[in-house]
């Protein structure tokens, strides 16, 4: 039986915001559910795309810049064939990729409006990313 590997939680949510950044993930929102009572996970990160074809390369902007960083692959995905709502199961933390229009139908930041908002600036880059691509860890 093979383990699955477990990164440190704000690694991997830098990561996966460095990767939405990367293909210009619009109004980015990380929700920290550590003090919610009852979440099922460490931290929501919602983001969305103009289009289908936006959100397809978000999706596989994070699973690359992470798998790249961190040598991890998400446990579950769902959403990729109807590409309107894409969700990436990183066990403790969730990633909800969305089309805009769904996005203000669900309103999953009014569902868990008792978490708190951590914000990352526009064009933010984790001070790790560069060592790493520097070649020097």
């Amino acid at each position: 039986m093979t383990q699955k590997k477990m990164t440190d939680s704000r690694r991997l949510l830098e990561t996966i915001v460095f990767g939405l950044q990367e293909k210009k993930g619009i109004d980015i929102m990380v929700l920290d559910l550590r003090k919610v009572k009852n979440a099922f996970s460490e931290y929501f990160v919602i983001c969305s795309g103009n289009a289908d074809t936006h959100v397809d390369s978000l999706t596989d902007s994070v699973e690359d810049t992470v798998r790249k960083y961190l040598d991890e692959k998400p446990w579950n995905k769902e959403g990729k064939a109807n590409r309107e709502w894409i969700l990436l199961d990183y066990a403790n933390i969730i990633v909800h990729i969305f089309k805009k229009e769904k996005r203000k139908h669900y309103q999953l930041e009014e569902l868990w409006g008792d978490a708190e908002l951590i914000e990352f600036a526009d064009n933010w880059e984790p001070a790790w990313v560069a060592t790493a691509t520097s070649g020097t860890k």
